[in-house]
């Protein structure tokens, strides 16, 4: 017979487990505060200088949906679209990349990777943007073929790359959208005039550790009622 010191002993062992699964869900939306001294550009639309909140709202097999908060999340700025970006080696801190734009211009954010994450979001720009964008940095840049009236259209507008000399090509064949051994892009850059909130280390091989331990001392109270017995 299992006594009552045993169930609580096991009832333990479970509740521990409930932090470590909550630990990993609570990094799914890739939230990220950012701060900006100066305005940006971002798939388009200007932000001016301030602190942000960006999240990742919805993913597809080819596309991402981010959502951007202001500071208390009370708010929701914009609506965007991207889709996946690849680098080898991720880094334990938010790294933003942006487009060459002349001198006097807000800075354009390209991509964002999320700290330890090696798959980040490329943004899409409008068409129009795009071919602007495209033509200054002498890069391919992912754009909407079409005008997007709201934000649940985002989900299955067609994309398409545009290149630097102007031209119209599917995003497949100008941009990398899975994964690759050997990644012949631009050197990645940290974000300038940026703060990030710090990164905690994940708790989960404590929890786990401490759910074993427990469920060793249930099993220890069982045999030593048994013998009790």
């Amino acid at each position: 017979m299992i006594t009552k010191t045993t169930w609580i002993a096991l009832a333990l062992s479970l509740l521990w487990f409930v932090p470590a699964s909550s630990a990993r869900a609570g990094q799914a939306n890739d939230k990220t505060v950012l701060t900006f001294s100066q305005p940006v550009e971002i798939a388009g639309r200007v932000l001016p200088a301030g602190t942000y909140t960006f999240k990742l709202a919805d993913s597809l097999s080819d596309r991402h949906i981010v959502q951007i908060f202001n500071a208390d999340e009370s708010q929701i700025i914009a609506t965007v679209l991207a889709i996946p970006d690849y680098r080898l080696t991720p880094t334990d801190e938010t790294v933003i990349r942006f487009s060459e734009v002349p001198v006097g211009s807000p800075e354009v954010i390209r991509a964002w990777f999320y700290p330890g994450n090696t798959v980040g979001q490329a943004f899409v720009y409008p068409k129009a943007r795009a071919m602007q964008l495209a033509r200054a940095s002498k890069v391919v840049v992912p754009a909407l073929s079409v005008d997007v009236a709201g934000d649940d259209e985002l989900k299955t507008a067609p994309i398409v790359a545009i290149t630097a000399d102007e031209r119209e090509t599917p995003v497949t064949a100008a941009i990398q959208t899975t994964p690759v051994e050997n990644d012949a892009r631009v050197p990645t850059a940290t974000a300038q005039n940026a703060r990030y909130l710090p990164q905690t280390a994940s708790a989960l091989p404590l929890f786990m550790l401490f759910g074993l331990g427990s469920i060793g001392v249930a099993i220890g109270l069982m045999v030593f009622g048994k013998h009790t017995a």
